[in-house]
């Protein structure tokens, strides 16, 4: 196989194992404790819980589409879509990509706070539903 041949077959192989992300594999434990620590402050299940039920100004809660037990299946208020249980225990894949983590984060914290939520607040509902066992 000539130089050339070899090159134009592995550069592209190579270049993808470069360019393609890495799974930002983790636990929710390991994802509550880096929230704890950017908060500085320790998480608390109970304020967790009431976070997840209370509204904060807008028309949603959290237990609008995830119901009040997030050991169970929810449903999307909106559009109907199914929603797998929030607790990691009913649900093991649940808060093991940080990077999905974070992304759903952002969207249901704003459209239920109207903000991002706080490393506070985001390692006190981690605290809650990781209490929930089955």
């Amino acid at each position: 196989m000539s130089y050339l041949k070899f090159f134009s077959l592995a550069a592209p192989m190579a270049l993808a194992l470069l360019v393609t992300p890495a799974q930002a594999q983790t636990t929710p434990t390991e994802q509550m404790t880096g929230y704890v620590a950017q908060a500085g402050q320790p998480a608390q299940a109970a304020r967790g819980q009431e976070f997840f039920t209370a509204k904060h100004g807008k028309e949603w809660s959290c237990s609008t589409c995830h119901t009040s037990k997030p050991t169970v299946d929810g449903k999307h208020a909106t559009t109907g879509k199914v929603i797998a249980p929030m607790a990691p225990a009913f649900n093991p894949q649940r808060f093991t990509d940080a990077a999905k983590t974070e992304k759903w984060f952002r969207r249901n914290c704003n459209d239920v706070v109207g903000r991002e939520c706080t490393a506070g607040e985001k390692a006190d509902f981690l605290s809650w539903l990781l209490t929930l066992k089955s």
